[in-house]
């Protein structure tokens, strides 16, 4: 029901000086989504790319009280640089960067980052060896590697400056504190406010956890 209310919230009467006929039907549309109604200097602190517009829209959705707002950075899988891994990254890295550092910014200075939870990462991460093409010729880009990668998380309880685990000297695979998803779930719930354990939905005569039967609380994160 909350989350209805803040729906509702966000239907904004439409201006009475508007037509009717050139006025889009869903008041999202309108609003929320429509970064002109912010100041130009907010809108080049964000970027003037499409991630950095949609990290504008993500506060814009923040602090209209959407509690879940998910961003995926470009078409497709555009991190996944089995090929010429230097360049792809600089270029998508600069692409999102700003408007990452504009959207924390923005909500502090709005008084929302404590509670609100940022966190970003992907499915896994990179070699760090070189990927060969069939004929054994490089291809400078990197290949699949679950075993060693980073997450970042801000605002919404976390423990701000805080480096936690490292990978092997080669970069390879974590060795010291490694966290599994589960530990990363367990710990994002604890955040907002939920038990791991005890949060259940019944399915096929069981009642399955979202972190399974494993998962741990990661106090060291947590402010």
């Amino acid at each position: 029901m909350d989350s209805h209310w803040a729906f509702e919230a966000l239907s904004i009467p439409i201006p009475p000086t508007v037509q009717d006929s050139n006025w889009p039907k869903n008041p999202l549309d309108c609003f929320v989504f429509d970064i002109m109604q912010e100041t130009v200097a907010v809108r080049e602190r964000c970027g003037d790319t499409a991630q950095g517009r949609q990290l504008l829209m993500a506060r814009r959705l923040v602090e209209r009280g959407v509690r879940f707002v998910q961003l995926w950075h470009g078409k497709w899988q555009p991190w996944d640089n089995h090929d010429a891994i230097e360049k792809n990254h600089r270029r998508l890295a600069g692409e999102c960067s700003r408007g990452i550092a504009a959207l924390l910014a923005e909500l502090k200075e709005r008084g929302l980052l404590d509670e609100t939870l940022v966190v970003w990462g992907g499915e896994f991460g990179c070699t760090p060896t070189v990927e060969q093409n069939n004929k054994g010729e490089s291809k400078l880009g990197r290949d699949h590697n679950p075993y060693g990668f980073t997450m970042w998380m801000a605002g919404g309880g976390v423990r701000g400056g805080t480096s936690y685990g490292a990978t092997d000297p080669f970069g390879f695979k974590a060795v010291d504190k490694p966290v599994h998803v589960h530990d990363l779930h367990a710990t994002m719930l604890y955040l907002m406010g939920m038990d791991h354990e005890r949060l259940t939905y019944r399915y096929a005569s069981r009642d399955f956890r979202l972190t399974d039967v494993h998962g741990r609380v990661l106090h060291e994160l947590v402010a």
